[in-house]
């Protein structure tokens, strides 16, 4: 079965899902439902098109990998759908460079993880990241308040790096946690983002907080990061736990246990201009985190394979998941 008979069938349940919230809210008198309910349950997850958005000029950003392409996409098609004037940034590199853009006046927002945000921006020791989501982002309010920046609700999902091999090369390791790399990774090729050299959830934190010297570190494009583990040119890789390969060849590819919680896991927060909020009125943030509400880690990983398997357009996998759940027409 494809990848994306797959994302049908988990999309198809999703909008069962979001139809049957709403017919709670809008069933007849005597507790039964009718097709007229059927169809208010739809239009009620409809985004309208309110007039008093018209001309007012948003520009969403995201950062160079395809999870962050597929929610550009969803946010900037589900604010059009409100009325707003929408271009887009989707490939501005790393949460450095997407945070500047964002503090220039680039852009109007961009998704980001709580993670991330804590560990890269606000010095937040890995094992001191909230597992609790609205924890996570209640942490960063102050500080990105600080910068005249403001955090929206957090996703369902949530993701980390993860330190990922075949899982041939795993059992000639003997390898299930990242500490069994101990004694072993001077003799082994570590593969990650450019970036990932200098962050605490990746090449830096596994140094620091693991004691691991790996032979060489190849910096590749976040693109690659499973090719060079098929061709061999990397003993292990840096991987996302909602990645589409993980799904879809669970039997070819493994993550190792990261056992000494150096490798938080992050849901994803839009973080947004606080004065471009404010001008862009209640409809900025509602529609943001109205589309946010199917974003399961089954749904992600299902939009992620459809990029990265089946080789759609991340805008035509964001315009199926926003029809299918009834927030478009």
């Amino acid at each position: 079965m494809s990848s994306k008979t797959r994302l049908r069938g988990v999309l198809a349940v999703l909008s069962l899902l979001v139809a049957a919230v709403a017919l709670a809210a809008c069933g007849s008198d005597d507790g039964t439902s009718t097709e007229a309910d059927s169809t208010a349950a739809s239009s009620d997850n409809l985004i309208q098109d309110n007039p008093d958005n018209n001309g007012v000029q948003l520009t969403i950003g995201s950062k160079n990998f395809t999870e962050q392409f597929i929610l550009g996409e969803i946010y900037s098609q589900a604010l059009e759908a409100a009325g707003y004037d929408v271009s887009t940034d989707l490939n501005l590199g790393s949460e450095q460079v997407a945070l500047k853009a964002l503090e220039n006046g680039e852009i109007s927002g961009y998704p980001e993880y709580t993670s991330t945000a804590l560990t890269s921006f606000f010095d937040t020791p890995p094992e001191d990241v909230p597992a609790d989501a609205q924890e996570a982002v209640d942490q960063t309010q102050s500080q990105f308040g600080d910068l005249g920046l403001v955090a929206f609700a957090p996703t369902p999902f949530a993701d980390a790096n993860a330190v990922g091999l075949l899982q041939s090369t795993a059992d000639e390791l003997g390898a299930t946690t990242i500490s069994d790399l101990e004694g072993q990774s001077q003799d082994l090729t570590l593969a990650g983002s450019p970036e990932c050299r200098q962050r605490i959830d990746c090449l830096a934190g596994l140094e620091e907080y693991y004691g691991l010297e790996f032979g060489k570190f190849t910096p590749v494009d976040i693109g690659l990061r499973y090719e060079v583990l098929d061709k061999g040119d990397a003993d292990l890789s840096i991987l996302f736990t909602s990645d589409a390969q993980l799904f879809v060849d669970s039997d070819k590819y493994t993550l190792l246990e990261d056992d000494k919680g150096v490798l938080p896991a992050g849901n994803v927060i839009y973080i947004s201009d606080q004065q471009v909020a404010e001008e862009a009125g209640p409809d900025y943030q509602a529609t943001i985190e109205q589309v946010q509400e199917g974003l399961s880690l089954e749904v992600m990983q299902e939009l992620n394979a459809r990029v990265d398997v089946d080789k759609e357009k991340p805008e035509d996998v964001a315009a199926a998941y926003l029809q299918e759940a009834g927030y478009t027409e």
